[in-house]
């Protein structure tokens, strides 16, 4: 009897060390994933890209044939990295929660080529105040080239172009894009009804991601 309850407790034990150890392995996992997402070093005026999962965004990836379907500007306050970005409403969103948000917590940054060089102290103060004027301004589901509300890539294109004085892609008109698929037809059906505007001009985050003035510098898909 003694010998079966010792070996009863050998297993016990043996299974409650197994567990403790996978459960250790887990955390060490946890931080070290952690580590990754959050001890990257970016700079002022770096562009983020993601696939957010929205069947908005879906079909902005669809329309763009593009893995990308939301952006924003990499800017540093008070020591910390946060994004600015178009949602509802525009607003800074914490870096790691920016990541969260994003499918799969992949993502892209991208980099002005010559950006030691042009976003100077000035420059990137300009783009910040410049930007400061869209903060908590409503997300524009029309996608219209104004400033009353604004979208993501609108957002981070106006900034570069009134803040840095630079253009980083060329604007492209909304009948561009593929608007066949079933998905966007949907989408365009609920926001314009028969009054698809066409001539409209977009920017897309595709047509940013792309862009010869940019380089990758970081890159987790």
């Amino acid at each position: 009897m003694k010998k079966k309850l010792l070996i009863a407790f050998t297993v016990v034990i043996g299974i409650v060390l197994i567990f403790v150890k996978l459960n250790a392995s887990q955390v060490k996992q946890s931080l070290k994933t952690l580590t990754e997402r959050t001890n990257k070093t970016f700079k002022d005026g770096d562009i983020i890209f993601q696939t957010s999962q929205s069947q908005q965004c879906e079909a902005v990836r669809i329309a763009t044939n593009s893995k990308f379907s939301h952006c924003g500007i990499i800017f540093i306050k008070d020591g910390k990295q946060y994004v600015y970005e178009a949602v509802q409403p525009v607003k800074m969103t914490l870096l790691e929660d920016w990541i969260e948000h994003g499918k799969e917590e992949k993502y892209v940054v991208k980099r002005l080529i010559n950006a030691s060089k042009v976003l100077n102290k000035n420059t990137i103060e300009k783009m910040k105040a410049y930007g400061q004027a869209f903060n908590n301004k409503d997300y524009d589901i029309y996608f219209e080239w104004s400033n009353d509300k604004i979208y993501c890539s609108e957002l981070v294109w106006k900034i570069y172009k009134e803040g840095a004085n630079i253009e980083l892609c060329a604007l492209q008109k909304l009948k561009e894009f593929n608007l066949s698929d079933s998905k966007v037809k949907a989408i365009l059906q609920e926001r314009y009804g028969n009054s698809i505007p066409l001539e409209e001009d977009v920017v897309a985050p595709s047509q940013i991601v792309n862009s010869k003035q940019l380089v990758t510098i970081f890159d987790n898909y």
